[in-house]
């Protein structure tokens, strides 16, 4: 049988590994063949994710993504044991929720540091010479905020927009090295920040009706999203770079 996504022994960093989307992302590609390297911040919940992954030749670091000049030294240990990446999935990021006279600069900072910062750097150090194999595919994991207003939603938003506008100039540089980079553009997806949201305004509220009202096709699972990067992270999609794919139930169509 033909498989269209075959990732056997491609060796893939995942950074945001420990929950939510990043961790069924890891698990997910494991099931496909691949050799994954998880980056994740709480040491405790990568190890765990480490366990749940299939086959073997897998390994986890804890990391501070926000912490801009140890990146360098996180990847470069990271081929050094474990030899050039295929692939890397971003999936770390913030969901900071903050009204316009609330978002402080530090706030405002903090953000980026983690959604976007992270991610450049992240990029500009796996895209070195010797550190990638031929055919690197780079996927970032931003948001349907991206490209929609809400309240209170500036920082996040922003973040996530500048991931995408990079993505778009950055293909166009490393498609000289045979690198695809792009992202996918979740919306409201079954995740702790979902669970917060149903905390905070309830499951009946008319503000959870107008979002599944807008998002059709109801609220998305991490395996909705994670099938997106999977493939796009595989050889099978060697001609898609600079784009921002939405993953959203139908919420950009209304």
């Amino acid at each position: 049988m033909y498989n269209l996504i075959d990732l056997t022994d491609r060796r893939i960093l995942v950074v945001g590994a420990s929950s939510g989307i990043g961790k069924k992302t890891a698990i997910t590609l494991s099931n496909l063949g691949a050799k994954l390297v998880l980056v994740a911040i709480d040491e405790e919940q990568v190890m765990q994710a480490l366990t749940e992954l299939s086959g073997d030749g897998h390994a986890a670091y804890y990391a501070d993504v926000s912490k801009l000049d140890a990146i360098e030294g996180l990847i470069k240990g990271i081929v050094e044991k474990h030899g050039p990446l295929d692939g890397m999935v971003y999936s770390a990021g913030l969901g900071t929720a903050l009204p316009l006279m609330q978002s402080k600069p530090e706030k405002v900072l903090n953000t980026f540091n983690v959604n976007f910062f992270g991610f450049f750097e992240m990029v500009r150090q796996v895209a070195r010479k010797g550190r990638f194999n031929p055919g690197l595919r780079i996927v970032g994991v931003s948001s349907c905020a991206s490209l929609r207003g809400d309240k209170s939603k500036s920082i996040y938003s922003s973040s996530k927009s500048a991931m995408d506008s990079a993505v778009r100039c950055m293909a166009k540089e490393l498609a000289e090295k045979e690198i695809c980079i792009n992202t996918v553009a979740p919306a409201m997806t079954a995740t702790e920040l979902y669970a917060k949201f149903v905390e905070k305004y309830g499951e009946d509220s008319d503000t959870n009706r107008e979002l599944t009202s807008r998002q059709y096709l109801g609220i998305a699972q991490t395996q909705d999203i994670a099938n997106a990067i999977a493939f796009l992270i595989s050889p099978a999609a060697r001609f898609i770079t600079g784009i921002t794919m939405p993953v959203d139930g139908g919420l950009t169509t209304c």
